[in-house]
């Protein structure tokens, strides 16, 4: 609770992280840490590069997607990532990030998008699926890579 945010059982979607204390817009709310690096892509995967994936320690694994998030990611000096607030964050309110923010594809969301957003795209997407529109939305609190991968193959 020291740190501003606690894991939490949701109304609908199992586990998830809320704030503790506010949070103003650019302010880092969580700062993750690399555990490991994995062998392959999975649901709490993050990718840092086009063919390479890692898994973070802690609480950092454990916020909830949304397509209507409260922050987004930002990419420190060591390549560890932080969750960054796009907006003012409330006591009580969930941290939650688009998933599409740190992968370029998604296949481990199979069925209906549960954000509850009224955005919400109906499915959990990666970046690659992301509607122009939205890219533009999110710059700045997206991994720089999806954007290099964007530019490499043509998306």
């Amino acid at each position: 609770m020291e740190n501003g945010y606690e894991l939490r059982k949701t109304a609908t979607k199992g586990e998830g992280i809320f704030a503790t204390k506010p949070f103003k817009a650019g302010e880092t709310v969580m700062a993750g840490r690399i555990e490991k690096v994995l062998e392959k892509n999975d649901s709490h995967a993050t990718q840092i590069g086009e063919h390479t994936y890692v898994r973070f320690a802690g609480l950092f694994i454990k916020p909830n997607h949304s397509c209507s998030p409260c922050c987004g990611v930002k990419v420190n000096e060591v390549g560890d990532h932080a969750l960054v607030a796009m907006k003012d964050i409330s006591i009580d309110e969930e941290i939650t990030f688009d998933y599409a923010m740190r992968n370029y594809t998604i296949g481990f969301f199979p069925g209906n998008c549960a954000c509850g957003s009224q955005q919400c795209r109906g499915q959990i997407t990666g970046w690659k699926d992301l509607p122009e529109e939205k890219k533009q939305e999110y710059k700045g609190f997206v991994v720089p890579y999806l954007v290099e991968l964007d530019n490499k193959l043509g998306s």
